[in-house]
């Protein structure tokens, strides 16, 4: 029998035991053992809960057993998890998590312990949640240079520029459509400014790469500015808006950036709405392939926790290389990006002419008092000088 410890008993935390309950029989089957949760450590007690005899709020009790082969993270943040995660591996034991914060941060140095001591830090659940990516990445796409990656990594985000495609409403009352959901925090900053998604890059680029890209460093743009005159505009041109993450392998290394970007109906993110998430991932040999399915919740990040615990049991003792090493990826600077550029003026079409030369006009219905244009392909350096000679930009959002 394996036995494991969680840490924290919230959402993720108690979807785990849950998981395991529900599929215990074929768990054990794959695992080639019995799982069995004998500690569950949180600063509250659960009276009345079938897991309460097993809560303990001391992580000693939990790090010092030598019955505990496995520890699960759910507890989110850097610290304590990090302190928790670092001693759980110094000990000996696997660890799982579905932190993307910690793993962003202190990814490389957890894998390399995990290396020394031939056992396993796993975190399948961190970047798409119920969607199997990490493991592609580590060991059925190894065949494979990566040359892109883009996401829609956020549930959050993708549901309400969904709403608003789909109602015409603004960012404001979807945000608290979605806050009345559950889907968004009471504070939704990691949403919707895109630093979920940003972290979600870095571990993927990482993992690409198989060095260290700081999260700190990639360009990250949220949604807060997109408004119901834009989502006109977007169905106008037959495009929709989605909040992108994005990696992609240049000749000088690798571009990351988290933006608002339109997408043609021919673009296989296209249709991708409500709260799910796709990864595309575009390889040299495999050529172009997609990870669909719910980003986020209980039960389906839960689901990629257990299978992550799974693969630890049938690999106990033995360490199963990852390639991210704690040497540092300088990433592209950004600005050598080339995108089109969809931009609302309140300018005279001979202006934009003259600064932009050849453009497209867009004509939405029931939109004046405005120019609405897209550019040829720019590098994001070169917008940036032209759009300096126009006096008053509304909105620019680039296009795919």
């Amino acid at each position: 029998m394996i036995k494991i410890a969680i840490l924290g008993y919230g959402t993720i935390g108690s979807g785990v035991v849950e998981v395991l309950n529900t599929n215990r029989e074929s768990i054990a089957g794959r695992a080639g053992d019995e799982i069995e949760v004998k500690y569950i450590l949180d600063l509250r007690d659960f009276p009345g809960d079938p897991m309460e005899d097993k809560v303990v709020h001391d992580y000693g009790i939990i790090v010092n057993d030598p019955e505990i082969q496995v520890v699960v993270e759910a507890m989110g943040g850097v610290e304590p998890a990090y302190t928790f995660v670092k001693k759980a591996l110094l000990a000996g034991k696997s660890v799982t998590t579905s932190n993307k914060a910690l793993v962003a941060k202190h990814g490389a140095e957890l894998i390399a312990i995990a290396k020394e001591q031939s056992i396993n830090f796993m975190f399948e659940a961190s970047v798409g949640g119920g969607i199997p990516i990490i493991r592609p990445l580590n060991s059925s796409l190894t065949a494979d240079e990566i040359q892109e990656i883009t996401g829609i990594l956020n549930g959050t985000t993708n549901y309400m520029l969904s709403k608003m495609t789909f109602e015409g409403l603004e960012f404001d009352d979807v945000l608290k459509d979605a806050q009345s959901r559950g889907y968004a925090e009471a504070d939704p900053t990691a949403d919707v400014e895109g630093y979920d998604a940003c972290r979600k890059i870095a571990i993927l680029t990482s993992l690409v790469c198989g060095q260290q890209v700081d999260f700190e460093e990639i360009y990250t743009e949220g949604i807060t500015k997109i408004t119901a005159v834009d989502i006109c505009y977007a169905k106008a041109m037959g495009k929709v808006v989605k909040l992108l993450a994005t990696s992609r392998k240049t000749e000088e290394g690798y571009c990351a950036m988290v933006a608002p970007f339109l997408l043609s109906q021919e673009h296989p993110l296209y249709n991708v709405n409500d709260v799910f998430n796709a990864i595309f991932v575009h390889g040299n040999v495999l050529g172009d392939a997609m990870f669909y399915g719910s980003g986020a919740g209980k039960l389906p990040t839960a689901s990629a926790v257990v299978a992550d615990i799974v693969d630890i049991a049938k690999h106990l003792h033995k360490n199963i290389l990852i390639s991210w090493s704690s040497r540092k990826m300088d990433l592209v600077d950004w600005k050598k990006a080339k995108s089109r550029f969809f931009v609302r003026a309140k300018e005279e079409k001979e202006n934009i002419q003259k600064i932009f030369g050849s453009v497209e006009f867009i004509e939405a219905e029931g939109i004046s008092g405005e120019t609405g244009f897209l550019t040829e392909v720019l590098t994001e350096e070169a917008f940036e000088q032209k759009a300096s000679g126009l006096k008053n930009i509304l909105q620019r959002i680039r296009v795919v």
